[in-house]
């Protein structure tokens, strides 16, 4: 259904708006447009450990257009051009000089980067009483994200088109080239070799069949809430269903999908060796057509499927491990149980549009003494979406995709994401200036994403996890936010323990959901305002669509202005003067305090 031209957001994005106000000046030719893919993802490398350290060191803005760094730890000084400042980090910098180099030197590129601010984070966190952490790590990491970014680049830049127009929310999954703009090394994974990440990546659109296990009822722990007709379906019947036609399964047996990558591994294992020599697991091996990585690599979609898979994986992907899954998927089917509760019903009378993409079911072995087995725990999540339905998540609809010489609207930026393709698209169409479309897209989506978000803490204590990947943005044929999903983690506000208990018994059991009110607050923070809203504001500004100072003051007065006030997320964002982060620079350091851009006069 098309959105009117005349509606409530587009009168206050007129009055937020009056002008049509844009950042001012127009970039000159972007460094992630440098035909070398290598010189593209170095550059968009080193923007990152500057914004991580700027961010995590609270570095102020400089006076001028050039950053000074001083380096106690080596005695050097960096210089880097800003070409853009951000009021919520999203910052965008030119090549860095270091101060006493010869001049024929060449700049430092993003892994002596890494290597000179880890060596500074080490010196600074280093206490007489134990070592200082190390840099290796750091270092090897963003050199591997590096090399991966640049392989990414290079393949799409080869194949820009999506090749299937009906795949639109596996597109969306595929389009983030370049990774977390705040992660020093978003796209390291180490321990995949280049021929396998070429299958097992999103980016290269990667696809594989899935491998195989029967599992003896005995060793298997299973819980399924799905339901169909109402009548519950069991977990093995569901992956059943996806086991390719004419597989035999021996007697008792269940069928468990793997990650290739991850029942390659498990061969290794002693424990699953053992089960295998004993008859309670059977290797049927890789079998079926390929199915997709998503945006997380290791949940795998299939169009026209009626499940994603989360598998377990036990890669070091951008630093963060991926096992085990145990937890979170018994999370996920507390969580399908207590929104059918009749929770779910008065969420949507609430707030049209959004839900939560549920994760009913969990498969999973455990040795015979009862010990899990880590590495054989497979989630299965719904599949709600169609060829028709674009929902893409918001890193992928901001992520800047850095190809050049792509067809764009007249006048647009020469370094497009999609979100600034349909800002522009619905500028040209309806006349209206840039700014002011920017202002109203971005209204909608505070309306039809983030108010549920709040709704939902407030109504029943439950903290959706609603980061930039883990937010899905459902769009309607002109590119307007007509509605949201979640996807992903949760966690529970101890302080609603009692009424959660009484609407579902045992929702907290073994799962670790439930937490004190101060982290809840902490983490919410974190990953709806933090990384979500001011991750959007950021983009809207660095790709020159809106002024960030318009956008934080829109934000500020939804905060103040929210129905959903038994949250207590708006008051904490309005009121709180510094947000605790995690600190991605500093080994061992914990948190980083960040100033809080929504609080002080303007708040």
């Amino acid at each position: 259904m098309k959105a009117p031209l005349t509606t409530a957001a587009t009168a206050a994005a007129r009055a937020v708006v009056p002008r049509g106000r844009v950042p001012a000046g127009r970039p000159a030719q972007d460094p992630l447009d440098h035909p070398d893919p290598r010189t593209a993802a170095d550059s968009a490398a080193r923007d990152n450990l500057l914004r991580c350290w700027v961010r995590e060191r609270r570095v102020p803005r400089p006076r001028g257009n050039c950053l000074q760094l001083p380096l106690r730890s080596t005695g050097i000084v960096l210089h880097v051009p800003v070409r853009y400042w951000s009021a919520t980090g999203a910052h965008r910098f030119g090549t860095p000089t270091v101060t006493g180099a010869p001049a024929d030197a060449p700049a430092p590129d993003a892994v002596a980067l890494a290597a000179l601010l880890a060596a500074e984070a080490a010196h600074a966190a280093s206490r007489p009483d134990r070592p200082a952490p190390t840099a290796a790590d750091l270092v090897a990491r963003v050199a591997d994200s590096v090399r991966r970014t640049a392989s990414f680049v290079e393949h799409r830049r080869a194949r820009p088109a999506d090749p299937d127009g009906a795949a639109l929310f596996l597109h969306g999954e595929q389009s983030s080239l370049l990774g977390h703009p705040l992660h020093p090394a978003p796209k390291s994974r180490e321990g995949l070799t280049a021929a396998e990440a070429a299958h097992y990546s999103p980016e290269t659109r990667g696809g594989f069949p899935l491998h195989w296990l029967a599992v003896h009822r005995s060793v298997l722990v299973a819980d399924s809430a799905w339901t169909e007709r109402g009548r519950p379906v069991e977990a093995a019947a569901l992956t059943t269903r996806l086991l390719p036609p004419g597989t035999h399964l021996p007697d008792e047996t269940v069928p468990l999908p793997l990650h290739p990558w991850q029942a390659r591994t498990l061969r290794h294992d002693p424990v699953v060796a053992r089960l295998l020599d004993d008859g309670l697991l059977h290797d049927l091996g890789p079998r079926g057509g390929p199915w997709h990585p998503t945006s997380s690599v290791r949940t795998v979609h299939r169009p026209g499927a009626p499940a994603m898979l989360r598998l377990s994986l036990g890669l070091d992907i951008a630093g963060t491990g991926r096992e085990p899954l145990r937890a979170a998927a018994l999370r996920g089917v507390a969580l399908h149980r207590l929104l059918r509760s009749g929770l779910a019903e008065r969420w949507r009378a609430a707030c049209p549009g959004f839900d939560v993409v549920r994760d009913p079911a969990l498969l999973a072995v455990d040795a015979p003494d009862g010990t899990p087995l880590p590495g054989l725990d497979t989630g299965v999540r719904h599949n709600p979406f169609g060829p028709g339905d674009d929902a893409v998540c918001l890193a992928g609809l901001t992520a800047l995709r850095p190809w050049p010489g792509r067809e764009t609207p007249a006048g647009h930026p020469a370094m497009a994401s999609r979100l600034a393709d349909l800002v522009a698209r619905l500028a040209l169409r309806t006349g209206r200036p840039r700014a002011v479309i920017a202002t109203e897209w971005f209204l909608r989506y505070l309306s039809a994403v983030v108010r549920p978000v709040l709704w939902l803490d407030g109504a029943a204590g439950v903290v959706l996890d609603a980061h930039q990947q883990n937010t899905l943005v459902l769009l309607d044929p002109d590119g307007w936010p007509a509605g949201g999903r979640h996807r992903g983690g949760h966690r529970l506000r101890e302080a609603r323990r009692a009424e959660l208990e009484a609407r579902l018994p045992g929702i907290g059991a073994g799962n670790g959901a439930f937490l004190s009110d101060a982290r809840a607050d902490e983490r919410l923070a974190h990953h709806l305002a933090v990384d979500n809203v001011l991750g959007l504001i950021g983009a809207l500004g660095s790709q020159r669509l809106l002024d960030e100072e318009i956008a934080l003051a829109a934000f500020r007065r939804f905060l103040a202005r929210s129905d959903t006030a038994s949250s207590p997320l708006p008051r904490y964002l309005l009121e709180t003067a510094v947000l605790r982060s995690p600190a991605l620079l500093a080994d061992g350091a914990g948190p980083a305090e960040i100033a809080n851009p929504l609080a002080g006069p303007g708040g």
